[in-house]
């Protein structure tokens, strides 16, 4: 394990090789510190799900039964949590990752799985940049297994929520889900889950996939006088945002929220469209960033 720091005037960010995930992203001004993810624990304990932002490959969320179908053959795939009944969020999350690069102003993380627990073998790869008042994100993975297979990418950043936190996301369609958190009818974007334009974030639980976005969005903490402006390549047309519940995690009190930027559906593999996964072959690769702005008075 290792953390990694890169700095700017107006950024800082640490990364951790556990899991490749972002463990701060702070705002600097004028000697103060605020944190753009959210605050992890203190301690020398980098689990992810305590991390201010982790990678999604080589496909995000869940698969129902943990099972699919490609081009004629049927795979599975093995549970990766002892909480969750479906495998979650690919492999990079629970795994070590290889610094690459460390320059003053990137961060270069690569990671390589073979297929245990699951068909995929692939190569992934992380990039963090700072150049003024923004860090771009950039996750590709490449295909090294024999066979070709969906893939997809994603990231799980969590934000400081407070009651006048908006988010602004225009969508088209959102997705109910059923018990276990996948997805089952899809519909138009309605009540209190409508960001086209600022809304504050529900309290209330709120797991939902959102279908046609823009790749805009803008994250506004009106008391701290800062907002967060995301703009995600074409690839990324889906988001989820995440809203837990008391009655879920008896520590949470809607301090922060998730905002997922996807480039597939939750459960793509086994939709007949696919869900925006692309299929890859071997030694094909797939690529995308993200880019966040800090902005303020």
């Amino acid at each position: 394990m290792a953390d990694i720091e890169i700095a700017n005037e107006a950024l800082s960010l640490t990364v951790t090789t556990t899991g490749g995930a972002v463990w701060r992203f702070l705002s600097l001004s004028g000697g103060a510190e605020m944190p753009l993810f959210r605050e992890p624990p203190q301690g020398s304990d980098r689990e992810a799900l305590k991390s201010g932002c982790f990678p999604l490959v080589p496909f995000g969320n869940r698969v129902r039964d943990n099972r699919f179908s490609f081009d004629g053959r049927e795979y599975w795939l093995k549970l990766n949590m002892d909480w969750d009944r479906h495998y979650l969020h690919g492999d990079g999350w629970t795994g070590e990752w290889q610094i690459v690069r460390h320059t003053s102003t990137e961060i270069a993380l690569a990671f390589g799985h073979r297929g245990d627990g699951t068909p995929y073998a692939y190569d992934a790869e992380q990039r963090f940049s700072l150049a003024g008042p923004t860090l771009t994100t950039t996750l590709s993975v490449t295909n090294r297994g024999d066979i070709a297979l969906p893939f997809g990418l994603g990231w799980h950043p969590y934000f400081p929520l407070t009651k006048e936190t908006t988010l602004k996301a225009a969508a088209r369609s959102y997705w109910d889900e059923d018990p276990t958190w996948l997805p089952t009818v899809e519909h138009p974007v309605a009540g209190d889950i409508d960001f086209s334009q600022p809304s504050r974030l529900p309290r209330r639980w709120v797991n939902t996939v959102f279908e046609g976005w823009s790749g805009k969005a803008k994250i506004d903490w009106p008391q701290r006088g800062i907002s967060l402006a995301i703009d995600a390549d074409p690839i990324f047309s889906r988001y989820l945002v995440f809203v837990s519940d008391p009655a879920f995690d008896a520590g949470y009190d809607y301090d922060f929220f998730c905002f997922e930027p996807m480039s597939h559906s939750a459960n793509g593999h086994n939709m007949p469209s696919g869900g925006g996964l692309v299929r890859l072959a071997q030694g094909e690769s797939l690529t995308g960033s993200v880019r966040y702005t800090c902005h303020r008075p």
